[in-house]
């Protein structure tokens, strides 16, 4: 076994697998950039040395650094984690060249997996079913027009190098085909430095299903089941969970076969995945072989109650499998969401600042992977993951329930974040049901996310709560005679009346709609999470208090709140009606981010929903639009200019809308 391994990764997976080092007494390296100087991997490494700058080209990239620590540290292997090198065999084979091992498969099966074409042929000749396509690149539009006709529409447009949604598009119609393949291969040359691309069926309905495998280096392979991975967005997973609960048990037995002949067929020796694609009739199609640990692992390990990371260690290490087929077996169910720091309410554009507050959830069967802090900030260069939250239980109802409720026990201030819009998804009656597909977030969530305001028994628990802090830090100011009766005032303008009391005994109940809710838990300022019951039911309530305002949510729902005394009542019909906003004449950046492009100039003539400017950040660039006709007046800003949200940047003179 190693004594000593270099982690040549950060954030979330880098503290993953220093926890299971750690575990298994094995010294650990952790790298690092100029950017995630004392963040969490750098403090838990037994080692950490930087490697370069904030940039990945510059840091996590640099493959000849990395070796040279790890030389220089005395470790005996590195493992690449996910992203970055885990899946260049260039870097596996300098990395051999040094006389060192990686925790991971060889050249040859990262090779063949890695380009499209060349893994869907060896796929095929391995006995996997694979999507009706092109055997290799197109070269152009009318190349692809052929080809496509004689699959039949619609056709997916994928880069042959591509991977993480990259170069890929959906054509349904011959009359969109050229579009989608320049597209297509924009995209993919500008991420892959490759623009071939090949076309292939696009099956209706489908699910994205995904067989983990183990194999050591003596010839042993496994399967361990399924994770559905049909939740996503721009290709991107959201929530994974392990079973899946459409795949029958004809159907995981002959997908894990499968995938375990496509493993022997590339001598594969680690973990890794074998992804499909599977329609409506449990149909299934190979997609790609992943040649790495994937980010949803975590479903996998609590059903069958494996660590990964270590069983890639020790197969690296020489090790035989210590389980065989008939050995694998489920108990349970476990669903994972992954926590971004990104803005559902203003189209997921990432969020990057300080994490001023950061609480995790915990509890029976409640695991977090993160690789943040408190006080430590969310970098415009990397992936903005913030955690990945993962409940496990008997049944698959209970497991979601679980995830729902820890997620409202997750405290975040400083930065925006999609924890109410994975709450959305666990609410939604189809995901409850199961009956997904991967266009599941286009379709419910069409117009975007906003949460929403709470209704019925929600609403009255946070009408109550809202009445019992105000009403409790008014109390605190006046113990002769406070205020019993107040009136509220919701962001919608609907009012309603509450009255609160406390006994002697300290019990707080708060009559909301006639009906009395009792509150168990701290009402006190300053609160951010209340932790307790309503009429005896556990509730986890994000609270942010300010005076008479009180912004309250959970779930999905939010509800901000004017909350005042009833003898105040007779004022309200006279306050008046704030409003706040940049008007269409304005445009401004909607995220912090580097101005990549600026696409017109001072008195340039521009139209409804024209392009205008590019800002990049976290690896996603974002097209901004005037919303009017006019004239560009002033151009506030310069290409390369780092922005903050709101940062002005382009003043438009309206032109004559009659």
């Amino acid at each position: 076994m190693f004594s000593k391994i270099l982690i040549a990764n950060r954030g979330e997976i880098a503290c993953r697998i220093i926890r299971t080092a750690k575990s298994m007494g094995i010294a650990t390296v952790a790298v690092y950039s100029d950017a995630d100087a004392g963040t969490p991997h750098v403090m838990m490494a037994d080692e950490a040395v930087n490697i370069g700058g904030a940039a990945s080209a510059d840091s996590y990239l640099r493959a000849e650094r990395i070796i040279k620590t790890a030389q220089d540290t005395g470790a005996e292997a590195i493992h690449p984690g996910f992203g970055f090198l885990s899946e260049n065999a260039d870097f596996v084979e300098a990395v051999e060249a040094a006389g060192l091992v990686f925790i991971g498969p060889g050249t040859r099966a990262i090779r063949l997996m890695g380009d499209k074409i060349e893994s869907k042929a060896l796929a095929s000749s391995a006995g996997v079913s694979t999507v009706p396509g092109t055997d290799g690149a197109v070269s152009d539009a009318e190349e692809a027009l052929v080809a496509a006709n004689s699959i039949g529409f619609p056709v997916m447009v994928k880069a042959s190098a591509g991977g993480g949604g990259k170069g890929m598009r959906v054509v349904e119609t011959p009359e969109a085909l050229a579009e989608g393949m320049r597209a297509a291969m924009t995209e993919a040359q500008n991420a892959f430095g490759d623009s071939r691309v090949f076309i292939e069926k696009f099956v209706v309905q489908p699910r994205h299903i995904e067989i983990q495998v183990l194999a050591d280096q003596h010839g042993n392979v496994i399967f361990l089941g399924e994770r559905e991975c049909s939740i996503q967005r721009r290709h991107q997973k959201v929530i994974e969970e392990a079973p899946s609960p459409f795949i029958s048990p004809e159907t995981r037995a002959a997908m894990g076969a499968q995938a375990v002949e496509l493993a022997l067929a590339v001598d594969y020796q680690s973990a890794g995945t074998v992804e499909f694609i599977v329609g409506a009739d449990q149909d299934f199609y190979f997609l790609e072989m992943n040649t790495r640990l994937q980010v949803e692992h975590p479903v996998t390990e609590m059903v069958y109650g494996l660590d990964l990371v270590e069983c890639m260690i020790r197969i690296a290490a020489g090790e035989a499998l210590a389980i065989k087929q008939a050995d694998v077996a489920p108990a349970g169910w476990a669903v994972e969401a992954r926590l971004y720091a990104e803005d559902p309410e203003r189209g997921f554009l990432p969020s990057i600042g300080q994490l001023t507050r950061y609480r995790e959830p915990v509890g029976d069967g409640v695991r977090v992977d993160s690789g943040v802090a408190e006080g430590g900030a969310i970098s415009m260069f990397y992936d903005p993951m913030i955690s990945k939250l993962i409940a496990f239980a008997p049944t698959r109802a209970e497991a979601i329930a679980r995830l729902h409720l820890a997620l409202d026990h997750y405290e975040i201030d400083g930065i925006a974040n999609n924890r109410q819009f994975l709450s959305a998804v666990l609410e939604n009656g189809s995901f409850q049901a199961g009956t997904i597909t991967t266009g599941f977030i286009d379709a419910e969530f069409d117009g975007g996310f906003v949460a929403a305001l709470p209704e019925g028994k929600t609403r009255a628990q946070l009408l109550a709560l809202g009445t019992a802090i105000v009403a409790g830090q008014m109390a605190e100011r006046s113990h002769a005679n406070p205020d019993r009766d107040f009136v509220t005032i919701d962001q919608a303008g609907n009012r309603a009346r509450t009255s609160w009391q406390q006994d002697a005994n300290g019990q707080i109940s708060v009559v909301v709609d006639g009906r009395k809710q009792n509150i168990f838990g701290r009402v006190i300022a300053p609160i951010s999470l209340f932790d307790g019951t309503i009429n005896e039911v556990p509730l986890a309530i994000q609270v942010r208090h300010s005076g008479h305002h009180v912004s309250l949510s959970i779930g999905a729902a939010r509800l901000s709140l004017s909350i005042l005394p009833k003898r105040f009542a007779a004022m309200l019909d006279h306050m008046p009606v704030s409003s706040s906003g940049t008007g269409a004449n304005e445009i401004c950046a909607p995220m912090p981010g580097q101005l990549t492009r600026l696409l017109v100039a001072a008195g340039d003539d521009v139209l409804p929903g024209q392009d205008v400017a590019v800002i990049e950040a976290m690896k996603m660039e974002n097209v901004l639009k005037s919303e009017v006709r006019g004239s560009v007046g002033k151009v506030h800003v310069a290409e390369g200019d780092n922005l903050n949200v709101d940062d002005l940047i382009l003043s438009l003179d309206l032109a004559d809308q009659s």
